[in-house]
């Protein structure tokens, strides 16, 4: 059955007052629960605002993101539905619940994972 990202930039969620955010995760936290118990649930969370490393092919490692990156990803979710018309049923509702866009991708199916 195919995977899902539906995840929402960093920053996208700035608009958000700071007394409103608890109520903001858990509406979220909500969906993430509805989405267990339908069985799609997978994974997800979100990430720390630019706290990221980045690894090259020689193993050096530096900070990042890149000062180019316009977007990063500031949180997500893995489901697995069987089409593309659910999984952006269920970005909406977490698009309702996060005050914010979400963008559906479909994850590419690996046998070995």
């Amino acid at each position: 059955m195919p995977r899902y990202l539906i995840s929402f930039d960093d920053g996208s969620m700035d608009h958000i007052p700071e007394e409103d955010l608890p109520g903001v995760g858990e509406s979220a936290h909500a969906v993430a629960r509805d989405a267990k118990a339908a069985g799609i649930w997978i994974f997800g969370g979100g990430i720390q605002r630019q706290r990221s490393s980045i690894v090259g092919v020689d193993g050096a490692v530096t900070e990042g993101p890149m000062p180019e990156t316009k977007a990063v990803v500031g949180g997500f979710s893995i489901i697995e539905v069987p089409t593309r018309d659910e999984a952006i049923a269920w970005a909406a509702r977490f698009a309702n619940a996060c005050r914010c866009a979400q963008e559906v991708r479909e994850i590419g199916f690996d046998p070995e994972s």
